[in-house]
Parts: structure tokens; C-alpha cells; sequence
């Protein structure tokens, strides 16, 4: 079989395989539609994390970001990485043991108000929606490839699949159906990977082959530096450092985005008990890993076929690859000198080839020639990666609205069944809305994926980490903190990016500082806020003061120091 009928049957099975599964653990209340229940083992809710953390930024973009990047783009692996460390031990524990399943829940609580609560709601909107229309962009990318329709026909369909089983399923039935999508796409990454190491230095482990021998005897990674270096770009192995401000900047919003973001923290309140939470962050941790540690291979093997590959070749020789993903308007060649030749390099003036960044992983395979039906996998392991996160993001978006704006603010007296029906309505909407903007991002998929965690960071760590460590935080400097935060990124991510539609240019950035790695600046500016006003401010009250020591205490603690 070819690619094509290869694609239809695993993304058709793949996919029958979810649907299946979000009908079987569909939700039948609010308490199953929001933490599916509480009911989850820790293993499984280890591979559901996974899944809903390795979204389309970290399987189709964050390789390819790498591959065109070089060692700069190291700044996502371990500004990602690091940022899940840092929740899975510093904060998660502490926000379970709290007993308030979202972050808006948390902050109206311990901030002992209703306009902590309505600010926190906005900020998770925010964030969750700039997030998610990062996933349809990668949604649109892998449709546009396995259809072979153009880029925003694949957006439509995409549209489509989310609705049905985030609509469906909840939170219960999303669980599920992430465990399905955590095995589909860790195969469909590693194998290929497996695949193309063996191919070019005959090693079948990426991570060891990345620095392994080729056949001419060059290592790998020399063999990139030069053929980069002869086409006018930066040694692949030092690319990207030129500003290690605006990296160092970009890292920590990528860490302290990831402390906050709400529909990662949901994930520790779907297990039984504290210690559940703690043992299924660790499986996180290690499923990540695995495919974490393999992209730095896969952008280096894309890499380098992709220059062998197409760089002076005859562009009426080129390979079905290429054309297809013409066709999907994500490949763009424009001869210039009309000498019917592809030039590729890193002089604009004379680069005749644009290459959609996002489309890496997928082309990979292709560009070295795997079987049609490695390649399949790919596209199949791609929609998981998007749709899961894109799922689970979406249940933020609707429990943000139903359970914390609707129930805790504007109509309390809600009943169970509403309440589900408005979180779907929410759903609904966000889904569409989302996908239109995908067509049109401000960026690649990790690059849009970035701003949200900037405006994560910017927003919701100091409120959370201030909330579980500082008696004295309280809610007027949680406010005005999070407030001015969110509005200094937000506003500067709409001057300094030109889709959209702000004035600025790179030139103007401050001390270097792009729009990816704001966040940063305006973390430590809602820090330094929250500080200063709860100092100027009244004591929060004793209860709540109460609440935060207990929540840092281990249960027995007390007991055993008594006795």
C-alpha cells in the first residue's frame, strides 16, 4: 500500500480507538466532566499528563524549531523540562492537598475573594485560549499533510474531531482516551527515530546516534556544522546563542509558564490521595523523558536531509514530498533566478526555499525514504499530540467558565445538569473560535505555545507559589499583581508581534528581549507588586493563614511532633 491508503487505516484505527474510548468513560457528572471523578491510578494519570503536556509544540514543532534553530533552540527542552520539575514538585503536592481542583478555584479561595476569583477566570481564558490555538495550528499542519488539502481545509476537519470527544467525554473521557493517545504518538515518534539512526550512523539509538559516525566516516554532527556553514548559516552546534539574555528569558517563562498552567495542575486532583499525585508526576516525568531526550536527534537527522536533499537539486526532480507538501501550502518555492534550481540558503535576498518550521517531524520520514507505513504513523502520532492537549485545554476553558465564573460567581443556585450543559456550550464555542485563529497564528506552533506560557508565568506562579508560601500574601497584592502582569506581557506580545497587527519591530525589543521570553519580566513585575502592596495592605485573616501552614505540613506531622 501506499502512503496515502497506509494513512487512512492506523489514523482511521488510531482514531476509532479514541472515539471508542471517550463514549465508554464518558462523563456523567460534574465531578467526573471536571476530575473524572478522582479516580484515576497513578500510572495511568502518568501517561494522560504525558499526553496532555506533549502537545503539537513539543511533537511536530519543537524538533523542527531545533532543526532550524540548532543549539539555540535547546531553550524549550529545557525550559519545558524544567518547568514540569518544578510542578510536579513544588506545587502540584501542595495544590492537591489544598482541595481546589482549578486555579481559579485555588485563587478565589485563599485570596478570600470573589475579584480574585473573576481576574484568575480571565487569566486561565487567556492562557488556555492563546494555548489552544497553538494545538490547531499543529491540528492543521497533520490533516493538511494526510488529506493532502490545503492548510486551512485541515484546520476545519480538525474543528470537527476536537468538538466530538472533548464534548463527549470530559474530563473522564479525555483521561482515557490520553492514555490511547500517550502510546500512539511515543511509538510514532521513537520509531522513526529508530529507523534513521540505523540509516545514517547505524546506531538504533537517536540519542547516541545524534553523535555517532556516518558512512563517508565524518560524525554526524560535524558532517551539519559544515554543510551549514557552506550554505551561509550558523555552525548548527552554536547557532542561536547570539543573545543569551533573551534565551535565559525565554527559559524561565517556558519553567514558570509551566508552574501555571491550569490544565496541567487539573491533572493531580483526577487521583485518589496526595501520595497519588506525587507517584504519577514521577511516570510523567519519565514518559516525557522519552521523547524529550529524542527530539534533539530528530532535528539533527531532519536536518541534514533536508539540506542533502534539496539544496542546488532540479526542482522539476524534486520528490512526491516536496510537491505534497506544496500542495498544503506549507513548502514555498519561488526560483528567483529562474534557473530552474532549488536555492536554499540563508542570504533572503537569494533563498528561493520557505519552509514551514512545523512540518519537520512530519516530513522526516519522507525525506529519508521510510516505509509508507512509518510514515503514516507519524501523521497519526502528530493528531494525537495536538488533539490531547487541545482536549484538555478546552475542559479549562469550559470549567473556567461553568464551574468558576457561572457556579461560584454569577448563578450559584445552578443545578448539576446545567451547569454540565454550559461547560459543553463553552466547549463548543472555544473549539471554533480556536481553530479560526489557527489559521492564521502568531507563530509556529512552539512559538504560539511559548506566548501562552509567558502569559502563564506572568500571571498565575508568584499568585500560586506566593499563595502556598507567604502567610502575609494577600488578596489585594494578588490582584493588582496578576492584573498588571498579564496586562505588561500581553500588551508588550501585541506591539512586538506583527501578526497581530502590533507596530514594533525586533529592533525594539528591551535589553533584546522577544516576545517568547516576556513573560519572564512580567513574572518578576507581579512578584515585585504582590510584595510590595500586601506589605501596605491588611493581615489576611487567621483562618486562611491557618490554611496555608496546614497545607505545607505532611498529614501525621503535627501528631508525631507531639508525641
Amino acid at each position: 500500500m501506499g502512503v496515502q491508503s497506509w494513512t487512512f487505516v492506523i489514523v482511521g484505527a488510531t482514531f476509532l480507538l479514541y472515539i471508542v474510548v471517550a463514549i465508554w468513560a464518558r462523563a456523567g457528572s460534574t465531578q467526573e466532566f471536571y476530575i473524572a471523578g478522582g479516580g484515576v491510578s497513578p500510572l495511568a494519570n502518568g501517561m494522560a499528563t504525558a499526553a496532555d503536556w506533549m502537545s503539537a509544540a513539543s511533537y511536530l514543532s519543537m524538533a523542527g524549531l531545533i532543526a532550524f534553530m540548532g543549539y539555540g533552540g535547546s531553550q524549550y527542552l529545557m525550559g519545558w523540562t524544567g518547568g514540569y520539575v518544578l510542578l510536579a514538585l513544588l506545587l502540584a503536592p501542595y495544590l492537591r492537598k489544598f482541595g481546589k481542583f482549578t486555579v481559579p478555584d485555588f485563587i478565589g479561595e485563599r485570596y478570600y475573594s470573589r475579584q480574585a476569583r473573576l481576574v484568575a477566570v480571565i487569566c486561565a481564558l487567556f492562557v488556555s485560549f492563546t494555548y489552544v490555538v497553538g494545538q490547531m495550528k499543529g491540528v492543521g499542519v497533520a490533516f493538511a499533510r494526510f488529506l493532502e488539502v490545503p492548510f486551512s481545509t485541515g484546520i476545519f476537519i480538525g474543528i470537527g474531531i476536537v468538538f466530538f470527544y472533548a464534548v463527549v467525554g470530559g474530563m473522564k473521557g479525555i483521561t482515557y482516551t490520553q492514555v490511547a493517545q500517550y502510546c500512539v504518538l511515543i511509538f510514532a515518534f521513537t520509531v522513526p527515530a529508530i529507523f534513521i539512526s540505523l540509516q545514517m550512523v547505524g546506531h538504533p539509538i537517536p540519542q547516541i546516534g545524534m553523535g555517532g559516525t556516518m558512512q563517508d566516516g565524518t560524525y554526524l554532527l560535524d558532517k551539519l556544522n559544515q554543510i551549514s556553514v557552506d550554505l551561509g548559516f550558523e555552525k548548527y552546534t552554536e547557532a542561536g546563542m547570539n543573545n543569551r539574555i533573551n534565551v535565559f528569558f525565554i527559559t524561565a517563562a517556558l519553567m514558570f509558564g509551566t508552574a501555571g498552567l491550569p490544565h496541567v495542575i487539573v491533572r493531580f486532583f483526577t487521583v485518589p490521595k496526595v501520595k497519588d499525585a506525587r507517584i504519577s508526576a514521577g511516570y510523567a516525568l519519565f514518559f516525557i523523558a522519552i521523547l524529550y531526550t529524542t527530539a534533539p536527534a530528530v532535528a539533527a537527522f531532519a536536518r541534514t536531509n533536508l539540506i542533502q536533499t534539496v539544496d542546488n537539486q532540479p526542482y522539476a526532480e524534486m520528490p512526491t514530498w516536496f510537491k505534497k507538501w506544496e500542495t498544503a501550502e506549507l513548502i514555498l518555492f519561488d526560483d528567483k533566478n529562474s534557473d530552474g534550481r532549488i536555492q536554499y540558503v540563508a542570504d533572503a535576498s537569494i533563498n528561493e526555499l520557505r519552509i514551514d518550521r512545523d512540518i519537520m517531524v512530519l516530513a522526516n520520514p519522507e525525506i529519508a525514504d521510510l516505509p509508507a507505513w512509518v510514515i503514516a504513523l507519524v501523521v497519526a502520532g502528530g493528531l494525537a499530540a495536538a488533539l490531547s492537549t487541545a482536549a484538555g485545554l478546552l475542559l479549562v476553558i469550559a470549567t473556567s467558565i461553568s464551574h468558576d465564573l457561572m457556579k461560584k460567581y454569577l448563578k450559584p443556585e445552578i443545578s448539576e445538569r446545567n451547569e454540565l450543559i454550559a461547560a459543553r456550550v463553552a466547549i463548543a464555542v472555544a473549539v471554533v473560535a480556536a481553530g479560526l485563529a489557527g489559521i492564521n497564528p502568531p507563530g509556529f506552533v512552539a512559538e504560539v505555545v511559548a506566548l501562552a506560557f509567558g502569559l502563564a508565568a506572568s500571571s498565575f506562579f508568584p499568585a500560586i507559589i506566593l499563595g502556598i508560601f507567604d502567610r502575609r500574601m494577600n488578596r489585594e497584592g494578588a490582584v493588582s499583581g496578576m492584573i498588571i502582569g498579564i496586562l505588561f506581557t500581553a500588551t508588550y506580545i501585541w506591539y512586538f508581534k506583527p501578526q497581530l497587527g502590533g507596530p514594533g519591530t525586533p529592533e525594539g525589543y528591551w535589553f533584546g528581549i522577544s516576545p517568547e521570553g516576556i513573560g519572564t519580566l512580567g513574572m518578576l513585575i507581579n512578584a515585585a507588586i504582590s510584595l510590595v502592596v500586601s506589605r501596605l495592605t491588611p493581615h489576611p485573616p487567621a483562618e486562611v493563614q491557618a490554611i496555608v501552614e496546614d497545607i505545607r505540613i505532611p498529614r501525621g506531622a503535627a501528631n508525631a511532633k507531639a508525641h
